[in-house]
C-alpha cells in the first residue's frame, strides 16, 4: 500500500468518491423538497373553500414535494374521523421524513470509520515494517521509508476523508431538519382547518 495503491488507500478513495455523490445527490434533493410552505397550504386552502376538492388535490399531486403529499393525505381522508385523519397524516409524514434521510445514515458511517479505516492502514505499514526488519539482515533505508509513508499517508488520508464528510453532512442534516419542521407545520396546520370545517358542519 503506497501513495498510488493498495487496499485501505482505494477504500478511502472509494469512500470518498461515494460521499461527494451522495452529498450533492442529498443537496439536490432537499432543494427539489423546499417550497413555501405557508403560501402552498394558503393556496390549498382557498381551493377546498370554493369548494374544488378535485383541484386541490390535483394541486397537490403536479406538486411533487413533501408538504405536498402531506396536505394531499389530508385532503383525501377529509371524510374521516378526527383520529384517522391525524394517523393518515402522521404516517404519511413519517414516510416523507424517511425518504429525505434516505443515504444521509451512509454518509454519518463513513465520517464516523475513516479515521478507524485510516488507522488500520497505518497498522499495517508499521506492521510491515517490522517484519521487513526482522525478515532481512540488510534493510534498505528507502524501503523503511515508504513502509512509514504508507502508514502515515493512510492515517492522514483517513483524516482528510472524514472531516469534510462531517461537514458535508453537518449541512445537508440542517437542511433536513428545516424540512422536518415544515412537514410538521403544514400537517398540523391542514389537520386543524378540516378538523375545524367538521366541527362547522
Amino acid at each position: 500500500m503506497t501513495l498510488s495503491g493498495g487496499p485501505i488507500f482505494w477504500i478511502l478513495v472509494i469512500m470518498a468518491i461515494s460521499a461527494v455523490f451522495m452529498f450533492f445527490e442529498r443537496l439536490i434533493e432537499f432543494r427539489r423538497a423546499h417550497i413555501n410552505p405557508e403560501d402552498f397550504v394558503k393556496g390549498v386552502i382557498n381551493v377546498l373553500e370554493q369548494g374544488n376538492v378535485e383541484e386541490a388535490l390535483s394541486i397537490c399531486e403536479d406538486t411533487d414535494v413533501p408538504v405536498a403529499a402531506v396536505v394531499a393525505s389530508a385532503v383525501r381522508h377529509r371524510a374521516s374521523p378526527g383520529r384517522i385523519l391525524r394517523e393518515a397524516v402522521e404516517a404519511t409524514a413519517r414516510g416523507e421524513k424517511s425518504r429525505l434521510e434516505r443515504r444521509l445514515a451512509a454518509l454519518r458511517i463513513m465520517g464516523d470509520i475513516a479515521p478507524a479505516v485510516g488507522l488500520l492502514g497505518t497498522f499495517f505499514g508499521f506492521i510491515g515494517a517490522v517484519m521487513k526488519v526482522n525478515s532481512e539482515e540488510l534493510v534498505l533505508r528507502a524501503d523503511l521509508i515508504n513502509a512509514t509513508m504508507t502508514a502515515l499517508v493512510s492515517a492522514a488520508l483517513g483524516l482528510m476523508v472524514a472531516i469534510p464528510v462531517v461537514v458535508m453532512y453537518g449541512m445537508l442534516k440542517t437542511r433536513m431538519d428545516r424540512l422536518f419542521v415544515e412537514i410538521d407545520t403544514v400537517a398540523s396546520r391542514i389537520v386543524g382547518y378540516i378538523s375545524a370545517k367538521a366541527v362547522q358542519k
